[in-house]
């Protein structure tokens, strides 16, 4: 198979024999990503993906074309394939396969997009392959190819009581002409086998016996390891630094200055000073004995405490622009039987991956090879391009499995930073990053300043809605994963509503965190309206139930389905059915994102003293028709679930000087095993396509936590995290 075509439709599949008579299926995935919506068609010509190998024994290897950071993909995207080959599971094997955008399309992990950006494609793969070893068994037997079925590996002839296994028709299938894609027939879901089924991730067994698969675990012939001191001011550079005692210290090989690009900026490589050790170990300590005097920058000067009053300033000034304006919220306001005012904030995160950033690399014959465990192999790989000065076509990307991504590994630092070393050091570089490093050095979830002002009517019907947002960037440009849309909820949904944006300059990097944004922004606007329904007297559920039937065209969010996960998580949680004694109680929230409506209650006990306990969390998601892997998307919502409430409890990281003040976990405590509550998910089947699960199910268990924290104690949370919040009560 060449390494790069041209095809059109008719020529969807490239079908070659194979050592062993087996065949290669090549497949063209439509960019979907270009497309109106999905489903749409694309283009008539593009590069040549996604492929199935059979052997003659059956087994069927399918590759995993995409990142695997944890959210599944791995396993569930080859379901897809393997389902409509009709293969047996028992016999499918999976391939993580390295960079080729000559032969893929969209290898990268984040937004979860990786279900609605595959589903068609990879479902017309198995089809399509499934058609050919039909086309097959019917040649061998000479009847009418309709005749035939298939079923877990086989093609049957009912009439005949014939049968084939895949493996004994794979080398006759190679030679067939391949089947039109408008042609091929998908399967009506009720056929479907695999899809829908709970299978177990084909890495499980290899992770929990310790089998290296995670970047962390590479080890080459000759490797050396390197640590990378930056500035701890984010962009600051080298003055100077003790170079000669460090090369002198037991088991350091080099220590050397590494220059930034003078067009770099906080994405790329940064200043600093590398060492090379014989082990990690002899590396790092010797950078405890590292002397480097910085060139800080102006980044010094910024401060949480400096962004506060800023925003603080801000809020009293009139914006600095609209971005939405429906109707008068001024004038509804005057005529409100209640106003509601309030401040809401949320800090900088940190992504605190349990795996931290690493890379190896080997610079050897003008060539790079590179193994990392990145998000974003092909921007990756443009980046070292363009700071190395060498060809994308001479960097080599092995994609390893990443111990944990939430969008920190969508930036590619640490494979700059090791590409860049592995080019001086003549010998592969195991680059691995300390936790210190991890922390201070993340591109944060940004904070975020909210001040909002909300009326009812009488009949306690929501009718008007004011926020200044104040956040970071240099306008109209946020910092990245700073912003705000002017459809975001519940714009369309309030009669009389405005939204307007102030913005303060930021050294600090900041970056997409799980469910960006919607994070943070769920938090806010799901309290507040948890405060206007208390203050109307009204039912939390009942006033988003009356909040959602008020829906006016152009909404982004599909009030219908919101309203089914709405109902369905009351009836789950049992709400208003149940009588709680002081102290305890249910909060609730919904959230629409990355294309999934999610509604969660939260049961709290909160002690007089203060003491907060999570006693249990009820999830209603709808993501389409199909949930792929039910066992993952259990997984997936109960992890997102208990990653909301881990950082609503006591993450934060705090700015001064331009630095950031947490760098490890006795700073910066994660949830517990003994605080996680259990998670109850349950998923609303719908009409739509399938769409993702790794962060939907996130933002509203932060909301949901600190409206029952309210329902129990009277004291409304406007801020996180809890942590710095006294919840007694008596």
């Amino acid at each position: 198979m060449s390494a790069q075509a041209s095809v059109t439709r008719r020529d969807f599949l490239r079908v070659s024999a194979i050592a062993g008579g087996g065949f290669l299926l090549a497949t063209y995935l439509p960019a979907l990503a270009r497309a109106e919506s999905l489903g749409a068609p694309g283009s008539d010509e593009g590069e040549l993906n996604a492929f199935i190998r059979i052997t003659p024994d059956g087994i069927v290897t399918i590759a995993a074309k995409n990142p695997e950071i944890g959210q599944g993909v791995k396993t569930m995207l080859p379901m897809i394939i393997a389902d409509e080959l009709d293969a047996d599971w028992a016999n499918v094997r999976v391939e993580q396969v390295g960079l080729d955008t000559t032969k893929y399309e969209n290898q990268w992990a984040g937004g979860s997009m990786a279900t609605p950006m595959n589903w068609t494609p990879l479902r017309q793969v198995g089809a399509a392959a499934r058609a050919m070893l039909v086309a097959a068994a019917a040649a061998t037997w000479n009847v009418d190819p309709s005749t035939c079925t298939t079923e877990a590996g086989s093609v049957h002839h009912r009439a005949s009581g014939r049968r084939l296994g895949y493996g004994e028709l794979a080398g006759k299938a190679a030679g067939l002409t391949p089947p039109d894609l408008k042609t091929v027939p998908l399967k009506d879901p009720a056929q479907f086998r695999i899809i829908g089924t709970p299978v177990h991730g084909v890495d499980n067994h290899a992770i929990v016996t310790g089998r290296p698969l995670f970047g962390i675990d590479v080890t080459l012939p000759g490797m050396v390891f390197a640590v990378f001191q930056k500035c701890p001011v984010f962009g600051g550079t080298v003055k100077s630094a003790n170079l000669d005692a460090i090369r002198a210290l037991p088991g350091v090989k080099d220590a050397f200055i590494v220059e930034p690009p003078a067009d770099t900026d906080l994405t790329g490589l940064q200043g600093g000073v590398a060492i090379i050790g014989a082990t990690w170990w002899a590396a790092h300590s010797a950078r405890g004995k590292l002397k480097v005097e910085w060139n800080e920058g102006a980044t010094a000067q910024q401060s949480s405490t400096s962004f506060a009053a800023q925003a603080a300033a801000l809020a009293a000034q009139p914006p600095q622009r609209s971005l939405r304006r429906d109707g008068d919220p001024e004038a509804a306001l005057g005529d409100a039987a209640k106003v509601v005012s309030a401040e809401y904030f949320y800090p900088f995160i940190a992504h605190v991956t349990l795996e931290p950033q690493n890379c190896t690399a080997h610079f050897h014959d003008g060539k790079l090879e590179i193994w990392a465990p990145t998000q974003m192999p092909a921007r990756g790989r443009t980046i070292v391009a363009n700071t190395l000065g060498i060809k994308e076509d001479d960097i080599d990307i092995h994609l390893t499995r990443g111990g944990g991504g939430f969008g920190r590994r969508l930036n590619n630092d640490y494979m700059v930073e090791a590409a860049r070393i592995a080019k001086q050091v003549s010998a592969p570089v195991k680059l691995l990053w300390s936790r210190e490093d991890d922390m201070g050095h993340d591109f944060y979830r940004p904070a975020g300043f909210h001040y909002l002002t909300g009326g009812v009517d009488a009949k306690g019907t929501l009718t008007a809605w004011k926020n200044h947002f104040v956040t970071f960037g240099d306008a109209p440009r946020y910092a990245a994963s700073a912003g705000i849309s002017d459809t975001e909820f519940p714009a369309r949904f309030i009669p009389n509503f405005s939204l307007d944006v102030s913005s303060m300059p930021l050294g600090v990097p900041t970056g997409a965190l799980r469910a960006p944004g919607s994070n943070a922004i769920a938090f806010v606007m799901q309290s507040f309206i948890d405060e206007l329904a208390h203050a109307a007297g009204r039912d939390p559920v009942d006033f988003r139930r009356d909040l959602l039937s008020n829906v006016e065209p152009g909404a982004a969010m599909d009030a219908s389905r919101m309203s089914g996960v709405l109902e369905l998580v009351a009836e789950k949680s049992e709400w208003g059915k149940r009588t709680f004694p002081r102290g305890t109680a249910q909060g609730v929230a919904f959230h629409f994102s990355h294309r999934g409506y999610f509604a969660e209650v939260v049961q709290v006990t909160v002690s007089r003293a203060g003491a907060l306990k999570v006693d249990k969390v009820w999830v209603a998601g709808d993501i389409g028709s199909e949930i792929i892997n039910p066992l993952n998307a259990e997984s997936q919502a109960q992890g997102a679930v208990l990653d909301g409430l881990s950082e609503a409890l006591a993450q934060e990281i705090t700015i001064a000087n331009g630095r950031a003040e947490q760098l490890n976990f006795n700073r910066y405590p994660l949830l517990r095993m003994y605080q996680a509550p259990p998670v109850d998910v349950h998923f609303l089947k719908t009409k739509f396509p399938p769409t993702g699960l790794g962060e939907p199910a996130l933002p509203p268990a932060v909301a949901a936590l600190c409206n029952a924290i309210y329902a129990a104690t009277g004291k409304r949370v406007r801020s996180l995290p809890l942590s710095k919040h006294d919840l007694s009560w008596g």
